[in-house]
């Protein structure tokens, strides 16, 4: 009788659905509209396009896919003719949306206007957070960017308004920080020029870093094309807490695969685990996935991601998502390419460096490390926040801790920087009264933007040159990375870890075991730090800095001024000339690390990115010379006198020559900057030659027009001398798949064919005829007008 009573209720309840013209089970999910963000209401998740290509692709590949897989595959272009292989095919893709910073934007614009568009084709976002120097405080040191950077941000402003994207002025945070906030959701595709974009894995979005070639194509309503990641599995078990936190997961892998164990590959977190870890715990291990090389990390749809999103006043995508669940997880049985397992019940806080962010190192054998590397033991700065770590639970836990050392009495002995993440999470410590705790015990809060992470820290300290050590919360910690000082040790850690060594001013103290005494002569230790996933008091937003565009965007003038120093229309490249390349120079043999801070460095050269002339002056001057050692040092192999890198690529360029570089391995790690691949093209360079690339830097070359080519044999890369003189033999039957020669001329006389491999597709091949992708663009724009 019940049983009949219940059926007989939900037919009533159907038939008054149906009487309302309500959903129904079987509609759609493209039925229902849900706009993307607050900010775009008129911008809508497709769930449908992702149900539809995956119908197809289930039916072609026959087989279980993972969460990445459902994703990528639900954003091809041509799902029913697509290629699909993982680490082979070139994926045509459909993003939802596309986020620049302000340092890759203008280059981004740059190229977009030379396409001759109107208007974007997908929501679009510019972010002010790469040009604010750390100074002396936030409110100062954000004044000084805007009147130092005024002709820029008006630049970008205008060039938002015109063509259509929306803006995020100085003072708003960081990129990653607001994408979270407000654009990232479970299932989307989105690209960024910063190579942190995979921070919003964390919503269960595949978010990838690229450089600004790349978003113009997305920008201008063409395909974006990546090779067909293969997938790492990180299964996690047990449950995290205690001085562990969710960076501390990706510091142990980080440590397992190296910074190029993640290179052509999808990291996705599966597990039990994953229930223990807050959403913005989930982006950290993302943010950082950065640092192994990897395309993006990714975290399957579940109840932590409803919690964050319903903080952010985002229901309505959570609802969504939640009936959508079912493409927002692996397949039973989806098969990966390796799997990683990390019980976080075992796992200890990890620091990793100095010099690398793969040097992981458990805090209990840190202090040995310390003592029989010879570190500097003494800590002089502690720097927590960036795109990273600054996260209201972030925040929380730090505060818990230096509250605790003010209880007793103390202050911090290291210096001690903050930086919030962003407008809403800095007005929100600042009304919970968070940052008037880290005041109290000698903190500095700094402004909302990335500052001493990416070397926009005006450091007085400690001399250049000077042995020191640091510590900090960020995620990248190459030599001189934060400071411009190759001598600075700087390590990465939890903000919990970090905030702790502060106050006691050395490497070797290990809060979990280690005292401090408090200023009542007593001994204490440290608790367990704690805080809030979520503001208990919801969110505060702080002041509004986000400029849409206008709705009368004709009347709009783009403010470039013709003799700035820091911003310059671009020229098109000249094409291939069709003859074979001979007797070419190689301007450098890079030997041994060389990411792109080597290549275009960062920090003081940021407010030049806008100007391609200007900023070629630091190419390659961070990178090492195999012949003498040294930096910025080669031998123009025509005059046979010794300068700097930059200089004597402009010579051979002035004078019709053509060079080559040649790197070693994983050439190109780190920032997605495509300034690193702009400025050797803009010096007239032809190929680089490398043991091995790192790929945001090798498709970045690709569209400038350069070749990027390496060693069949890796090894063959002992066999090139610095004053050889090449040939690239090949060119004129360059084709998929099919080797290039590399002719060694030495001083010698004598003659040596080296095989070059290289991943060019056809598409690619056409960017290196033309001579670069933005030229082809422009040419096909240019025949439909006409």
């Amino acid at each position: 009788m019940l049983n009949l009573a219940s059926k007989t209720r939900a037919a009533k309840r159907s038939l008054q659905r149906l009487a309302a013209g309500m959903a129904t089970a079987a509609e759609p999910i493209g039925a229902t509209k849900v706009p993307m963000s607050l900010l775009e209401p008129n911008a809508y998740i497709n769930y449908q396009r992702i149900e539809d290509n995956l119908a197809v692709v289930r039916d072609r590949l026959k087989r279980p896919l993972t969460l990445s897989e459902k994703i990528v595959y639900g954003h091809l272009d041509d799902p029913h003719h697509q290629d699909i292989e993982r680490g082979t095919s070139y994926l045509k893709l459909r993003p939802d949306r596309v986020a620049c910073q302000d340092a890759t934007a203008q280059m981004a614009i740059l190229q977009f206007m030379s396409a001759g568009m109107d208007t974007v084709a997908v929501p679009s976002t510019v972010h002010c957070d790469h040009l604010i120097q750390a100074q002396v405080g936030g409110v100062k040191d954000l004044e000084r960017a805007i009147n130092i950077n005024k002709e820029v941000y008006d630049f970008l402003a205008t060039a938002c308004a015109k063509y259509g994207l929306g803006f995020w002025r100085p003072g708003s945070g960081i990129i990653h920080q607001i994408i979270l906030e407000n654009y990232a959701f479970p299932g989307g595709l989105m690209i960024g020029t910063d190579s942190h974009t995979p921070n919003a894995g964390g919503l269960g979005m595949v978010a990838c870093g690229v450089g600004g070639a790349d978003a113009v194509d997305v920008m201008a309503g063409i395909p974006w094309e990546l090779k067909c990641p293969k997938v790492i599995q990180v299964n996690l078990t047990g449950k995290i807490g205690g001085w562990t936190t969710p960076k501390d997961v990706i510091l142990k892998v980080a440590g397992i695969l190296t910074v190029k164990g993640g290179t052509g590959a999808i990291v996705e977190y599966t597990g039990p685990g994953v229930e223990s870890l807050s959403c913005t715990g989930m982006a950290t291990i993302c943010n950082m996935g950065a640092e192994i090389g990897a395309t993006t990390s990714l975290f399957p749809f579940n109840h932590r991601m409803v919690d964050y999103l319903n903080a952010t006043k985002r229901s309505d995508i959570a609802n969504y998502a939640k009936r959508f669940q079912h493409n927002l997880q692996a397949d039973k049985g989806a098969e990966y390419d390796q799997s990683i397992e990390i019980n976080l019940s075992e796992l200890e806080p990890h620091i990793n460096g100095p010099f690398t962010p793969d040097l992981a190192t458990p805090i209990s054998q840190f202090a040995k490390e310390v003592e029989k590397n010879g570190w500097p033991a003494e800590l002089k700065v502690g720097l927590i926040g960036s795109c990273t770590n600054s996260s209201y639970e972030d925040m929380t836990r730090s505060a818990a801790i230096a509250k605790e050392a003010a209880d007793h009495g103390l202050h911090t002995k290291s210096k001690f920087t903050v930086t919030p993440g962003s407008e809403q999470v800095r007005a929100t410590i600042e009304r919970d009264g968070i940052i008037e705790t880290f005041e109290n015990v000698g903190g500095v809060v700094l402004a909302n933007a990335c500052g001493p992470c990416i070397g926009q820290w005006d450091r007085r300290d400690v001399k250049k040159g000077e042995a020191n050590s640091i510590i900090t919360s960020y995620n990248r910690n190459f030599t001189g990375r934060n400071d411009a000082n190759p001598a600075t040790h700087a390590f990465v850690a939890s903000p919990d870890i970090v905030t702790a060594m502060t106050f006691a001013g050395d490497l070797r103290f290990n809060p979990l075991t280690d005292t401090l005494t408090g200023t009542d002569g007593k001994t204490f230790k440290f608790s367990d730090p704690s805080g809030h996933e979520l503001p208990p008091r919801g969110y505060d937003p702080g002041q509004n800095t986000f400029q849409p565009p206008p709705k009368d965007r004709a009347s709009v003038q783009v403010a470039v001024n013709p003799k700035s120093d820091r911003l310059q229309v671009l020229k098109p490249f000249a094409p291939w000339d069709g003859k074979t390349p001979t007797d070419l120079p190689i301007l450098i043999k890079v030997k041994g690390k060389c990411t792109t801070d080597h290549i275009s460095a960062g920090g003081p050269w940021l407010k030049y990115r806008g100007h391609l002339e200007n900023i070629s002056q630091n190419c390659l001057i961070g990178a090492i010379n195999s012949e003498n050692g040294e930096a910025n040092k080669v031998k123009n192999q025509i005059t046979g006198e010794y300068g700097g890198v930059p200089q004597t690529a402009a010579y051979y360029r002035d004078h019709g020559i053509k060079w080559v570089v040649v790197g070693d391995h994983n050439y190109g790690e780190g920032s997605s900057r495509e300034h690193a691949a702009l400025e050797p093209r803009f010096l007239g360079g032809l190929a680089i030659i490398t043991r091995s690339f790192a790929r945001i830097h090798e498709t970045n070359l690709k569209k400038q027009g350069m070749l990027a080519l390496t060693f069949a044999n890796p090894e063959d890369y002992d066999k090139v001398r610095p004053s050889d003189k090449v040939d690239i033999l090949g060119l004129e039957s360059f084709a998929p798949g099919k080797n290039l020669t590399l002719v060694l001329k030495h001083e010698d006389g004598t003659k040596e064919e080296i095989p070059l491999a290289h991943s060019f597709n056809e598409g690619q091949i056409a960017w290196f005829k033309a001579g670069s992708a933005l030229n082809l663009m422009a040419a096909k724009a240019k025949a439909n007008q006409q």
